[in-house]
């Protein structure tokens, strides 16, 4: 949210949702209507309703709006579709950018006081153009909560103002701030991992790559033990099947995706880069190991999977579901239905696991 007290009509469409999401599933369908299919599978019932409701209560979508105007539709969306899930803590403080400081927010569970936590250094999604603290927060909540790990949001400069590569920059460095100032943050420095949803899911693939490409050369580079890939951007170089399947109607367009490769990339040529484009790296030999979340109905769906696939043929852990039935960002809707727990629960056990087996049995960590 932009501001601390929710618009009326927010609320009510907050209300509303939950309400209908509480429905029986029967219900839903009769509201939601006769169920989608598309390349094999269909669309969650919950899913399709929340989908029709919007279309109905649609007005001009953000990427027609003034930037600040869409900015704050995208926090407004956030806030009524998310939970502020029960934490231990948590704080707001800054942390050292590629060009000063940046906002940054660290989430704790709760647990022992003093007791050193993994750490997910975590953007947020919203392509490089939108988004925030606030929109990351729900998904912050949610997997620090149910990990049992510390998260550090992290609020990376945007485009069209700071086109690429600084989200990149401000991205890595965020990383190697929390690996220096971990006795400041409770952490363990070597438990500390990436993640994101998908442009912060790019974000997360591209610190992975940069900084095991520098290792290569440095041996006392810091590199993430984990990464945790929502639905990630992996290629703005193409657009592959997915687009022609999901490109309208089903929450993310292929027209947004192009508004924001257009406010991200001062050249088109840049597409090519692998620190835009990781799926297009030459080598991604020794990343850290990885889970990769895609959902069946996006138009991002082929990327990320083609980005776990190679991973994979690299000798790279890497874990991967595909949420046949849901839409791109869904993970944010921790307040509505079943479908983003659902989704965000698996990936919470990943992360759990990917961060704690990089702490020494004797670390005392737990819940």
């Amino acid at each position: 949210m932009t501001s601390s007290t929710p618009h009326l009509t927010d609320r009510v469409a907050r209300a509303v949702l939950r309400t209908l999401a509480a429905l029986p599933r029967p219900v839903q369908r009769l509201i939601g209507g006769r169920p989608l299919r598309i390349d094999g599978a269909e669309l969650d019932t919950e899913v399709q309703l929340g989908l029709r409701l919007m279309t109905l209560a649609a007005g001009t979508t953000f990427e027609k709006l003034p930037l600040p105007q869409g900015r704050e539709q995208i926090g407004r969306e956030a806030w009524i579709v998310g939970a502020a899930t029960e934490v231990g803590d948590v704080r707001d403080l800054s942390v050292d950018g590629a060009d000063g400081p940046i906002p940054a927010r660290l989430y704790r569970p709760h647990h022992q006081p003093g007791a050193r936590l993994p750490l997910l250094v975590y953007f947020h999604g919203g392509g490089f153009v939108l988004g925030g603290l606030g929109a990351a927060d729900s998904v912050s909540r949610f997997l620090a909560a149910n990990a049992g790990v510390a998260v550090l949001s992290v609020d990376y400069r945007l485009a069209p103002e700071h086109p690429f590569p600084a989200g990149v920059n401000d991205a890595v460095a965020a990383f190697d701030h929390a690996v220096t100032h971990a006795d400041e943050l409770g952490i363990d420095p070597g438990a500390i991992g990436v993640g994101g949803e998908s442009a912060g899911g790019n974000l997360a693939a591209v610190v992975s790559l940069a900084t095991t490409n520098e290792a290569r050369t440095r041996q006392d580079r810091p590199v993430p033990c984990f990464q945790l890939l929502f639905m990630p951007v992996t290629d703005l170089s193409t657009k592959h099947r997915s687009y022609e399947l999901f490109g309208d109607g089903l929450f993310l367009t292929e027209a947004q995706m192009d508004w924001y490769r257009d406010h991200y990339l001062t050249d088109p040529a840049l597409a090519v880069d692998p620190l835009v484009s990781p799926l297009l790296a030459e080598d991604l030999s020794g990343l850290p190991p990885a889970y990769v979340a895609t959902a069946g109905f996006d138009v991002l769906r082929d990327e990320g999977e083609a980005y776990a696939r190679r991973m994979r043929e690299a000798g790279v852990a890497v874990g991967t579901r595909r949420h046949r039935g849901i839409v791109h960002g869904l993970v944010n809707a921790t307040g509505v239905g079943h479908a983003a727990t659902t989704a965000l629960a698996e990936a919470a056990g990943a992360l759990q696991l990917g961060l704690r087996s990089s702490v020494p049995a004797t670390d005392g960590g737990g819940r």
